[in-house]
């Protein structure tokens, strides 16, 4: 069995991981092509190009690399052509990997297409599922609400669980060797996330710097710890030098417990930018306020775009809006800084968060068969269809 895989940011490669390993779990003698990252790399993916050249988000960001992405996304439709998988599975990135299928499906009509990550046509766009039916013949859907709405445009799609639900989580033992490691002692961590995208790094950094500021005019006793990953590690450790509090910068690990993992487990509270994030730290057990802005084109096209009153996926998929967000002109230190201080002392900010947290994790399938099993075991019944 051969298959054809496409992901183009941090978050689609640990789904690709674990897909691959789930596949190889059900078909042994399953071969990997395509385009992914470390991850999928140590699951034994030879990638076509670096993955972080895809890992660009908004339309002000996207234009002036529009004819770089369009090669790469002609590169990699090619190969999958000349490949002849029994499957291509586009992962997340959809403004990529659908034009990667599309390009495919009109080389190749009969070719087997899964999109992984259902698109939120639920938040904008809702024509996208439309569209997506006529080159995507199955979605692997993160989000229990998802599946009736790519059924309804025409393909079939199964809620295959999110993956934060089975990461495991940081011990006791491990949470301390963590703050022994960075000189952390017992105090009260504030973690900072300002984005995986550079773009997204270097607007958000000065605003979350800022509030961090005043958070800690307030709070002196506060430590600061900001988790990263690779693909942004070098440019999130030269802004955080001009923070306040000597911030101890960690960067996502091959191997668990990641020193991530064990920062999130470690923090009181969280300033966080919009995305999968919210997962990772309703995971953890930790509130978190959000916060995010974009170019301002970007900006003026999203303002007309979205349905909903709120981004968060706790808020969501809990049904509550107990995580606090910031966005656009609303994101700033006047309204950030606050919200933050209010999650550092126990009460009904706090408390409601904790109990959404709770609800999101055992909806996203907290305790169930791995999302990267029901992922495989997805692909293979519509092959098999």
């Amino acid at each position: 069995m051969k298959v054809f895989l496409v992901a183009g940011e941090p978050s689609g490669d640990a789904l690709g991981a674990a897909l691959m390993a789930g596949l190889r779990a059900e078909a042994p003698q399953v071969q990997f092509l395509g385009v992914g990252g470390a991850g999928m790399a140590a699951e034994g993916l030879e990638s076509l190009f670096p993955m972080h050249e895809l890992s660009v988000m908004g339309l002000a960001e996207v234009l002036p690399r529009y004819r770089a992405l369009r090669r790469r996304m002609i590169l990699t439709a090619d190969a999958a052509i000349a490949a002849a998988p029994d499957v291509v599975v586009t992962i997340d990135s959809p403004d990529f990997g659908l034009r990667v299928a599309r390009r495919v499906r009109a080389a190749r009509p009969t070719q087997r297409t899964v999109h992984y990550v259902a698109p939120s046509v639920w938040a904008w766009r809702p024509g996208r599922a439309a569209r997506m039916a006529q080159v995507v013949d199955h979605v692997l859907a993160l989000l229990p609400f998802e599946p009736p709405l790519m059924q309804a445009a025409g393909m079939t799609c199964d809620f295959v669980g999110h993956p934060i639900a089975a990461v495991p989580q940081p011990d006791a033992a491990d949470i301390a060797a963590f703050r022994a490691a960075h000189g952390l002692g017992g105090a009260d961590i504030v973690l900072a996330l300002p984005g995986s995208r550079r773009g997204e790094v270097a607007r958000m950094g000065p605003v979350f710097g800022a509030t961090l500021g005043r958070v800690l005019a307030a709070r002196p006793d506060l430590r600061v710890v900001v988790p990263t990953v690779p693909t942004v590690a070098t440019e999130v450790r030269a802004m955080a030098v001009s923070w306040p509090g000597a911030p101890v910068v960690v960067e996502a690990g091959p191997t668990p417990p990641s020193q991530v993992r064990a920062a999130f487990s470690s923090g009181r509270a969280a300033l966080a930018a919009s995305g999968t994030v919210s997962l990772d730290l309703a995971a953890a057990g930790v509130p978190m306020v959000i916060g995010w802005d974009a170019h301002p084109i970007t900006r003026f096209v999203l303002s007309r775009l979205v349905r909903l009153d709120t981004v968060t996926l706790v808020n969501l998929v809990s049904e509550t809006r107990a995580v606090p967000e910031y966005l656009g002109r609303a994101c700033a230190p006047d309204g950030l800084a606050p919200a933050l201080l209010a999650l550092l002392h126990d009460g009904p900010a706090r408390t409601g968060q904790t109990e959404a947290m709770a609800a999101t994790m055992q909806r996203l399938g907290r305790g169930g068969t791995p999302p990267g099993i029901r992922a495989a075991r997805s692909i293979l019944a519509s092959l098999d269809r």
